[in-house]
């Protein structure tokens, strides 16, 4: 039994039923994120606009989705997760459909980026974990978010050659709004996922706004933060920029969404296998090794000739290491401060996430624009993965001693 209390609603659903459902909706919401980048020659090419005025309607998005993480998480943590999931499916979908009829940046950029990123923020994979992080006890929440962020790899994974092939049949148009219906008929899954968490023994209960001071005083909540700015870089990125990249260097668009949909497959694994050994070996050891990995993975794909074989390889590798950073993460937030806050101190971890995501996706569109060519963006890659894996290094794995109960005297 776990050491959270939770509400009476949240106790009435089996924990089976609330990780299934918890899993469709962040494959669903993660799915059709990733696919995205998909989009990126067809709506330049329909609109005539610049790779820089795309990649900023998706910087943006990453942004609003950052930025809202941090309350997307409170309201979950103080109103239950299934209400702001709901919320957050609606403003998906409109979002979606919105873009159709955006046919400038400007107005993309409101619906593409503003819209689209709080629904994401408040439907995604983020606040599924708020669910599953209550539901469990610490020794097993590593492995529950694996098990989440698989799905969301999952997604990845399936809607990269089905986005493709709805693009290639039916236009971006129409599947768009076809991403938005399935994100309206998976509402009733939320269901599952209703309650909210308790304060957990132990722990002190406090305002949030008091409980963020706390944290950020914390030095390893501190670290932590600014090394998973370096995972949205890359990620966001990637995800964006590199169907065009491949088409750049002479493979066709098909290699751009196979890429994409093999990191998603090889994330299910990475995913797991992080959570499984977030257990058994020190957190913030395991994400230096995914940082310094990653940076060895990108200088190897630049320094290579492109080719089919050498993309798919890549994929697989950065597959793997791609979500692999969440399962640790989100632990050694509920490890510093339990579950009771980490709905939104995860959320302030993911908003450096996302500021990083903004980064990658524009720096990317812009360098490209002015150089004709994405290899500045690469190197910094490299480096930055270098960086993230050193910051890692001195996190402590304990408990913020503001958060703790003292002892009765």
């Amino acid at each position: 039994m776990s050491s959270i209390a939770v509400t009476r609603n949240s106790v009435a659903v089996p924990l089976l039923a609330l990780i299934v459902c918890g899993c469709l909706i962040a494959a669903a919401t993660n799915g059709i994120r990733t696919s995205f980048g998909l989009l990126t020659l067809p709506v330049t090419g329909d609109l005539g606009l610049t790779r820089e005025a795309w990649g900023m309607a998706m910087a943006i998005q990453n942004l609003a989705w950052g930025v809202a993480q941090p309350f997307a998480g409170a309201l979950a943590d103080r109103y239950g997760t299934a209400r702001v999931i709901v919320g957050g499916l609606v403003i998906y979908a409109i979002g979606l459909a919105l873009m159709v009829v955006s046919p400038t940046g400007t107005l993309l950029n409101l619906s593409a980026g503003i819209v689209t990123g709080v629904g994401i923020a408040t439907s995604s994979f983020s606040i599924v974990m708020v669910a599953f992080g209550r539901s469990v006890p610490q020794e097993k929440r590593t492995l529950i978010f694996g098990i989440a962020t698989a799905a969301s790899s999952f997604g990845q994974f399936l809607f990269a050659p089905i986005g493709q092939a709805l693009i290639s049949g039916f236009g971006w148009q129409s599947t768009l709004l076809y991403a938005g219906a399935l994100l309206v008929l998976i509402i009733p899954l939320a269901y599952a996922l209703r309650g909210r968490s308790e304060r957990a023994g132990g722990h002190v209960e406090m305002p949030f706004r008091e409980a963020l001071r706390r944290a950020w005083g914390f030095s390893s909540y501190r670290l932590l933060v600014v090394g998973f700015f370096v995972c949205g870089f890359h990620l966001a990125f990637i995800n964006v920029h590199m169907p065009a990249f491949l088409v750049q260097c002479g493979l066709p668009p098909e290699a751009g969404s196979w890429s994409i949909a093999v990191i998603g497959l090889f994330n299910i694994v990475g995913s797991l296998l992080s959570g499984w050994l977030g257990g058994r070996v020190p957190k913030q050891m395991l994400l230096a090794t995914i940082y310094f990995t990653r940076a060895v993975a990108i200088a190897l794909f630049v320094f290579l000739p492109v080719t089919e074989v050498t993309a798919y390889a890549f994929a697989g590798v950065m597959g793997l290491l791609w979500l692999s950073t969440v399962p640790p993460t989100a632990g050694l937030v509920t490890q510093f401060f339990g579950a009771r806050y980490m709905g939104m101190l995860y959320g302030v971890a993911f908003l450096s996430h996302q500021v990083g995501s903004f980064i990658g996706v524009w720096l990317g569109g812009f360098v490209f624009d002015h150089t004709g060519s994405y290899s500045l963006v690469w190197y910094l890659g490299i480096l930055l993965g270098l960086a993230s894996a050193a910051v890692h290094l001195p996190i402590r794995e304990r408990g913020a001693p503001s958060f703790q109960l003292r002892p009765a005297a």
